[in-house]
């Protein structure tokens, strides 16, 4: 049976994974949205069958894994009905709802003996390999404090649509940005156990005065009429029982002019630190050497950059699925649902809290 792609979805994000497929050389076998229209211009596009029944889909011989790349309500029943159908699953993130959703996913994946990839793309970032192999290196010694931050002008997905819609997202930028921060920081310090959890968010944007404009909208025109009723900016810190203390920014919407503070992660060790915007081009280590206090720039190759960090997913995707390696995994995907349900309880109640294990 030949190794082919279906893609569960035909909105934004289903053409970022088309690319990545392509790009990857993998073979698209097509893609299923409830919506003919989409489906098919997704196929028309990228190649493929146009499908609006999942389990038709999954009836195709054609189809051996699946993209589940659907609003986040869907992650898990789709997931799981696509492990029971004997497909192998690259399921994008936040992993589910709920930590116990993310249990179901990881018990059908046992169950069905199927591959289960997580969706943390940032990981496959070409800065963030460069990060990895100094960190490998030793070059920052042991890390005791990081900082995240991604931070949007005015940048709020799909506003009116079902991402500002608890009842489909399962929350706001927390959901949607802060998976990419968590799972990559934790990853780049080890995976430390995080015991505690403070954070607070915001929700400012939701009805925006007429004329408002956007810098970027991801996921379609906004419904200025529709639901919002989700966070739009978000601060945390995390606290390690074996790692460095985590603080962690984001925002959909925050006014400022790009650039004024750094987007990226931030690690300090006591030999050295180091900063990477996760989109951006170059790795900065302050370190010393020879007893002289020195700058290392690590400059990432042109034609490496973010844009290629789909690619190298579903080249890792392939290598899971084949035996020959191992992408982000579902009890990672679990640890981080943890700390965000984390997050929000702690928002909720004002003071810091344990994350539930």
């Amino acid at each position: 049976m030949a190794w082919g792609i279906g893609v569960l979805g035909a909105g934004a994000i289903a053409h970022v994974h088309a690319k990545g497929i392509a790009d990857a050389g993998g073979r698209l076998a097509g893609f299923c949205d409830p919506d003919q229209a989409k489906a098919t211009a997704a196929a028309d596009e990228w190649g493929g069958t146009a499908w609006t029944r999942p389990d038709d889909m999954f009836a195709c011989d054609d189809v051996t894994a699946v993209v589940v790349a659907v609003p986040n309500a869907l992650h898990a029943p789709l997931a799981i009905a696509a492990m029971d159908a004997g497909r192998d699953v690259l399921l994008e993130k936040p992993m589910a709802l709920t930590t116990h959703e993310c249990a179901d996913i990881i018990q059908a994946r046992d169950r069905t003996g199927r591959t289960l990839q997580v969706g943390f793309v940032c990981r496959f970032a070409a800065t963030v390999l460069a990060a990895q192999r100094h960190i490998d290196a030793g070059r920052l010694g042991h890390v005791y404090q990081a900082r995240a931050v991604m931070l949007r002008r005015r940048g709020i997905p799909g506003l009116g649509r079902w991402f500002t819609d608890r009842s489909q997202s399962g929350g706001g930028v927390l959901i949607d940005l802060g998976p990419h921060l968590v799972d990559l920081v934790l990853d780049l310090c080890g995976r430390p156990v995080v015991e505690r959890v403070s954070a607070s968010t915001s929700s400012r944007f939701g009805q925006p005065p007429r004329g408002y404009r956007f810098t970027e909208m991801w996921s379609g025109p906004p419904n200025l009429d529709g639901c919002f009723d989700v966070d739009d900016g978000a601060t945390a810190m995390l606290r390690c029982s074996d790692g460095p203390t985590i603080t962690l920014e984001t925002a959909w919407a925050s006014h400022l002019p790009d650039g004024t503070i750094a987007d990226g992660v931030t690690l300090f060790g006591d030999t050295g630190a180091m900063h990477f915007d996760i989109w951006g081009n170059c790795v900065r280590i302050g370190t010393q050497m020879d007893e002289e206090i020195v700058d290392v720039s690590h400059p990432i190759a042109d034609g490496e950059g973010w844009g290629t960090a789909f690619k190298r997913e579903h080249e890792a995707f392939h290598a899971h699925c084949t035996g020959g390696g191992e992408g982000p995994s579902g009890e990672q995907g679990l640890q981080v649902q943890q700390i965000l349900e984390a997050m929000y309880r702690s928002d909720q109640t004002g003071r810091e809290v344990s994350v539930s294990s």
